[in-house]
This record gives structure tokens, sequence and C-alpha cells, in this order.
């Protein structure tokens, strides 16, 4: 097995861990915020501006790149490292998200799930082992069990129904690996925390090389999100990687990872850089609102990476007005490295034992709200419409779809 986590630090004052996960393809370091290559690309950037800009590790989606141009086909053309052009870590979820997200005819039985192509209605049938074998032809250094993804809000017994066949078709997963890539269990169980619980002993009982909390961020209160992700990384093996799905806000990061979560992913600063939306120490920035077209400034004065050395507040909001191609990057080159800065600087607060007096710091600067203007959609999507999750709004979606 080519991959190894190795714990370097472990702050003083509250459960953040700094670490280093070695895999065929190099290094990265945790706690790690995993930039969302939902279609083999990080939309709008190259794959050596995110290496300049400190991403070590991207992720990509299995549901979409197996309908298209499908994981055969990838694979004979050197897998997912060539055909992308990114000679480092690569993680893959199993596309389980996606189908029960993207699908209204679902069909779920103890062999897989059935669902609908979204591209052309075609009909496709997943099994806990066909998603192992996508990931391994894709040549995956990080590859997820298949899992029910379990909506909110949900009773205990259906909870506990998911998560049965979720530990079922994890031991399958397990079962039909082949490596090099490491596999990845994912704990679910809704907001019962006994049925999460369970779920970490038995995950843990099977044997994987890291352990990920599923199910979170699909529209319950940040207060229960929280409590869950409090109450279970700790019951997670302290020498594997930890990785909370489809998270989030910086503040949710920062909670999570004073709680010893370890990897992160989400959409967010990639969709609302291109929807306007931008991350800065003092909160959310709508860049269109009328008070920034004359404002000389940078999106943050200080903030080193390129959109801010060398553009103004005023040309960014008219570019992005002007809905030329040129404000999607711009936009998103600042909030990734925004949040790859704030990984690094939180990697340093742990070696240094200061994670704690950081977090203070980080939340005092922050305005929860977003800074929102006239006629601005206050779903989070600065002037889109929300999109639904199990048929609830959600703003924050963990995926990206090609319109």
């Amino acid at each position: 097995m080519s991959f190894q986590f190795e714990l370097l630090k472990k702050d003083r004052d509250t459960q953040g861990r700094w670490g280093k996960c070695t895999t065929a393809h190099g290094t990265f370091h945790t706690p790690a915020f995993i930039p969302v290559g939902t279609q083999a690309t990080v939309k709008a950037l190259t794959p050596e501006e995110l290496w300049q800009m400190g991403a070590e590790i991207i992720l990509c989606n299995t549901y979409h790149l197996y309908l298209r141009p499908g994981h055969e086909r990838i694979q004979q053309l050197g897998g997912l490292h060539a055909f992308m052009h990114w000679d480092h870590p690569l993680l893959t979820d199993s596309g389980g998200f996606q189908v029960f997200s993207l699908n209204s005819l679902v069909q779920i039985c103890e062999d897989g799930v059935m669902f609908q192509s979204h591209l052309d209605g075609s009909r496709h049938f997943v099994t806990p082992e066909k998603a192992v074998e996508i990931q391994e032809a894709l040549g995956s250094d990080i590859l997820m069990c298949l899992d029910e993804c379990t909506p909110y809000p949900v009773s205990f017994e259906e909870a506990r129904r998911s998560l049965q066949r979720t530990l079922r078709w994890s031991q399958r997963c397990r079962s039909a690996h082949r490596g090099p890539g490491a596999l990845f269990g994912i704990v679910q169980g809704g907001m019962h925390l006994e049925l999460r619980r369970q779920s970490a002993i038995e995950l843990e009982k099977i044997g994987f090389e890291g352990y990920a909390l599923g199910g979170l961020s699909v529209g319950e209160p940040k207060e229960e999100m929280y409590r869950v992700v409090a109450e279970i990384a700790p019951l997670l093996p302290p020498d594997r990687p930890r990785y909370l799905m489809g998270v989030g806000t910086p503040l949710d990061i920062l909670e999570a990872v004073e709680q010893g979560i370890d990897l992160f992913d989400c959409v967010l600063p990639t969709r609302n850089a291109r929807n306007g939306m931008l991350f800065t120490r003092q909160g959310r920035m709508i860049i269109k609102n009328s008070k920034y077209a004359g404002d000389p400034l940078p999106i943050e004065p200080g903030c080193a990476c390129y959109t801010c050395r060398h553009y103004s507040r005023a040309y960014l909001r008219h570019l992005y007005l002007a809905k030329e191609i040129l404000a999607m990057r711009l936009l998103t080159i600042h909030n990734l490295q925004f949040y790859l800065n704030l990984m690094g600087e939180i990697r340093q607060a742990i070696a240094e034992d200061r994670l704690e007096s950081f977090g203070r710091a980080f939340r005092a600067a922050w305005r929860e709200e977003p800074d929102f203007g006239e006629k601005t959609d206050p779903s989070g999507c600065a002037g889109g419409k929300p999109e639904k999750r199990f048929g609830r709004t959600c703003a924050a979606l963990s995926i990206e779809v090609e319109t």
C-alpha cells in the first residue's frame, strides 16, 4: 500500500492535528482543503496555477467522469493524472452523493443503486464493487466507499436501515479493493449520535486507510453538524486521516479542525467566485455591489494572491457585470488562495500550540452575514438561484454540475 499518514503535531489546547499524507503521487499536509475538480478540472484554473497557489491535492467526481468521458477511456489514456495533467495526489468520491442528489428516479437494493443519467437519461447500475473498479481505473490516490447518502431530516429507523446497508457495502468495497490507492470508509447515521457511534466502531473493525464523515452539510442547522463532528471525530482512529465531506465555510472548517478533522472539500470558493461572492478576513464580499464601482482597492488589502496584486475592486466589478470570462478566473484565484492560505495558517498555529487564540482572532474579525447589496440573492449564491438537495433548498451543494 503506497499510502501513509504521519501525525506530526497535536495542538496543546484543542484537538487540532498537523499531519502529512504520503501517496504514490507525492505528499500533502493536513489539515488540508481539497479544491473540487468535478469534471477533471477545477473550473477556470490550470493545474499549474493550482499547484503554484499551494494546492497539494484535488478532488474529482466519479459519477461525472463515469458518465463522461468514461473511466475506461480515461484508463486507456493513461489514467486521470495524465488525462488532466496533474501529477500530484487525487481523491475521488464514490459518486454516491451525486446519484442521490441529481436523480429523482433512484432505485436502491442490496446489490447497489440503479439511476438515470442526468445527461441523456440512460440507465446505470452501480454496485460497491463497481464503484471501487471505476476509481481504481481512474488511478485515484484516495478512493471512497459507496455509501447510501442519508437525507435530512430522517427518522432513527430510516437512518438505521440506511446505515446497515452502508456498512455492508463498505465491507464489499474493502473486499473489492486491490490498491494501490487508499480506501476510506464513510461514517453515516444522520444526526443520530447512537448510529454515528455504531458506524464509526463497525468501520474501524473493517479497517480502512482513512475515515470520512458523510451526510453532513445537507441542510441541517450548523449546531447539529458541529455536535456530530465533536462527538464522532474523537472516536475515529487517531493514526488515520479524518475527512469531513462537503464542508464548508471558513468558520465551519476552523470549528472542525479544532475537533480533530484533517481533510475538507467544498465548491464554495469556486462556485461563489463565479457568482461574484468573495472571501476576505472580514467576511464575504459581493463584488457587483454599486459601492465598489469606483473602488481602487484590491479585494483584500495585504492579500498576496495574483488578483489582489494586480486588480482593483472597480475593475473586477466591471468584468463581472460585463460577464467576461476573466472575471471568473480572477475571482476564483482569490477565493481558492484565501482558503489555501487559511489552511496554511491553521497548520502553523497547530505547530506553535496557538490554534485556540488563532480561532478567536479569526472569528472576531469575521462578519457572519454576507455583504449583501441591492437586489442580491440572500441564498449565498450572489445573484444566482439557490440549489436543491434532497428536495430542500441549500445554497452550498458539495457538487458542481455543468450546464
